[in-house]
């Protein structure tokens, strides 16, 4: 039951995160593209939102492919941790990561993020 929770709730905040990425924070998360991405920031924003969503939905409502999603949203999260990175050695502020302190200590959310996607997507052995 516990894995089934934490699937769901990584889900439902995946589809906030993604909504946010198209709406109220959109600003913000341009902060985080790394300048090396040679694509419209604003762009790469909605792209990563609308994955967001896409992934997060499919995490609640595909419980027989959680494993393969849960790869995939590992993957994502793996995927967007040069964002993190960047927005620290540029020192970009944003979502109140205002100084290179916070912005060093959000680095570390990457992997229990990861760590998340895997291990409610997984069958206790």
């Amino acid at each position: 039951m516990g894995r089934a929770i934490g699937r769901v709730a990584l889900g439902a905040g995946l589809v906030f995160a993604g909504v946010s990425h198209l709406t109220f924070a959109r600003q913000d998360f341009q902060a985080q593209v790394p300048d090396w991405v040679p694509l419209d920031r604003d762009q790469v924003v909605l792209a990563s939102g609308v994955a967001e969503i896409a992934l997060g939905t499919a995490l609640i409502a595909l419980p027989k492919q959680k494993k393969a999603v849960g790869t995939v949203a590992a993957l994502f999260f793996t995927a967007i941790f040069p964002g993190n990175v960047s927005q620290w050695v540029n020192e970009r502020d944003a979502f109140g990561l205002d100084d290179d302190r916070k912005r060093f200590a959000r680095l570390f959310f990457q992997p229990v993020l990861i760590g998340w996607a895997l291990w409610s997507t997984r069958t206790k052995s």
